[in-house]
């Protein structure tokens, strides 16, 4: 093992141990605090909980197990039935996080009837609804035969070892991303940007009231007049940052992984499609040299129409060289595959923080938590020690 290799493992090692503590304390807030119980959210929390501890205990150490050993950890049916969950469990915490900010999108939009529109039984059917479409893909790679270990990630996931079926594996593996992370992305996209939108509007209103407070309070300390403007000023950015968390976590985590999957689906569509990609880029490269030698020197901006700004002529051809040239580069190295599945992996171990444990309900909860076992610690210490103290006491008689 080298040194990329202890890296990789010992990333994987703290992942697992965060992720188990977090999403744990998470199912105990959910079972102490009846009041999280009995909203909708709590359930989008909960089955996004469930599959992160279930991908923690089962998927999380095969794959430690398989960066170690450097071959396939367990046996076939076991690490197909790893690949099956690995599957599923991507997919449902993808729409999971689309859930959860269709919920948080009904309640500022439409706050007077949110509780008409997002019930417990609308947020189970939606869970329904996460559960079916996560289990369509890995049950059809399962029938396909498409579920094993894959050496580029060392884990058991989706893969295809019959050459004869790359074309139908790339689509495949290509209709997943786009109706589990694409989809969500924009689900999580257009609803938060709405958010923002309504939190930037109130902002405004808050501050037009702040500003004529303090014009009209004349004999105002300055101290409180600053206090004032430093939190219109966090107000303005609080929305903002919260939003970049939702999404930034969303991308940093499974972008990588899926980029790493696409390049190498083109090059698995055979010896066609890559003379295809060679007679695209030789005509790119010719028509490129053509126009920077016919565009005539000092007037190498060409006016598309009147309305719409000057391009340059070789902008777009140079683009699409590029394009063609992203997706027909060589296989990445294994090290970039286990790091982008690390990554993936990592998002158990932060949503609880990024969704829950961060907010005032689960903070509360957590608090009323630790006062119970400490309590409870106190007087069964106190106990001890009356106890202790009552036998040392002699019994005297009159």
């Amino acid at each position: 093992m080298n040194s990329w290799d202890a890296g990789l493992a010992g990333l994987l090692v703290g992942t697992i141990g965060v992720s188990l503590l977090s999403n744990g304390l998470v199912l105990l807030c959910l079972l102490h605090s009846a009041d999280i119980r009995r909203q909708a959210p709590a359930l989008f929390t909960l089955n996004l909980t469930c599959g992160n501890l279930l991908c923690t205990v089962v998927n999380m150490p095969l794959t430690l197990a398989g960066v170690v050993a450097q071959r396939q950890p367990a046996g076939d049916r076991l690490c197909r039935l790893a690949a099956f969950l690995d599957t599923f469990l991507a997919a449902n915490s993808m729409l999971s996080m689309a859930a959860l900010s269709i919920d948080r999108w009904v309640a500022v939009v439409f706050p007077l009837s949110y509780r008409a529109k997002m019930r417990l039984r609308d947020a189970a059917f939606m869970v329904a609804y996460t559960w079916l479409h996560a289990l369509t893909f890995p049950a059809t790679a399962l029938a396909l035969s498409w579920l094993g270990f894959h050496q580029l990630y060392a884990s058991c996931t989706l893969c295809s070892r019959r050459p004869d079926e790359r074309l139908r594996f790339a689509v495949f593996t290509s209709a997943f991303h786009a109706l589990s992370f694409l989809l969500s992305f924009i689900v999580l996209c257009f609803t938060y940007l709405k958010v923002l939108k309504v939190a930037r509007f109130h902002c405004k209103r808050i501050d037009v009231i702040t500003m004529q407070t303090l014009v009209l309070l004349v004999d105002i300390h300055p101290s409180v007049r600053e206090r004032c403007l430093e939190e219109q000023k966090r107000r303005r950015q609080r929305a903002t940052k919260k939003i970049s968390t939702f999404i930034g976590t969303f991308l940093v985590c499974f972008a990588p992984y899926v980029i790493t999957r696409e390049p190498s689906l083109v090059t698995n569509f055979g010896p066609g499609y890559q003379f295809f990609l060679q007679a695209k880029r030789q005509s790119f490269t010719h028509r490129t040299h053509r126009n920077m030698q016919t565009t005539p020197t000092g007037s190498w901006l060409t006016p598309t129409s009147p309305s719409s700004p000057d391009i340059p002529r070789t902008v777009l051809p140079t683009i699409f060289h590029g394009l063609v040239e992203l997706f027909s580069t060589a296989p990445i190295g294994s090290h970039w595959g286990v790091l982008s599945k690390c990554l993936a992996y990592s998002k158990a171990a932060s949503d609880p923080f990024v969704y829950s444990l961060l907010r005032h309900q689960y903070r509360r909860s957590c608090k009323e938590l630790l006062n119970r076992i400490f309590n409870r610690r106190s007087i069964h210490s106190v106990g001890l020690t009356g106890d202790s103290h009552s036998q040392n006491i002699l019994p005297v008689s009159e």
